[in-house]
């Protein structure tokens, strides 16, 4: 049974595969041009594609890339180093704090704690802070 399965879907697939490849001819015969510029496009497309996504490859950075001198200068602890890291992804105080399990005021203290110890009054400000700092990444 699974054989001659196989063997109706190769005569099927063959007929179709046949039967495209006229229309393509066809097709080529009837609008030679536009039939090139697409294929032409398509392969530049598919060249973009896979420059673009060799070319512009974002490696994860190590843990070990956080400045911890700073951390500890600063006074920074390890959940307002994670609320920082989530502000820096642009994610708002309920968006932080669904994500680290704690109330939307927990987050607010956090936020203003770091705004204290970063010396800054917005946040786009505490992100480069910290940046510049290398506590995120």
């Amino acid at each position: 049974m699974p054989r001659i399965l196989l063997l109706y879907g190769s005569i099927l697939a063959a007929g179709a595969l046949g039967l495209e490849w006229l229309q393509y001819r066809f097709l080529v015969r009837r609008y030679p041009v536009e039939a090139y510029v697409v294929l032409l496009a398509l392969g530049f497309l598919g060249l973009g594609l896979w420059a673009g996504a060799r070319l512009f490859r974002r490696t994860p950075h190590a843990p070990a890339d956080i400045n911890t001198r700073a951390l500890d200068t600063l006074g920074v602890s390890e959940r307002e180093r994670q609320v920082l890291e989530l502000l820096a992804q642009g994610q708002s105080n309920k968006e932080i704090a669904r994500a680290l399990d704690v109330s939307p005021n927990t987050v607010k203290t956090h936020i203003a704690k770091l705004f204290g110890k970063l010396e800054v009054r917005r946040r786009t400000a505490a992100i480069r802070r910290a940046r510049e700092l290398g506590i995120i990444h």
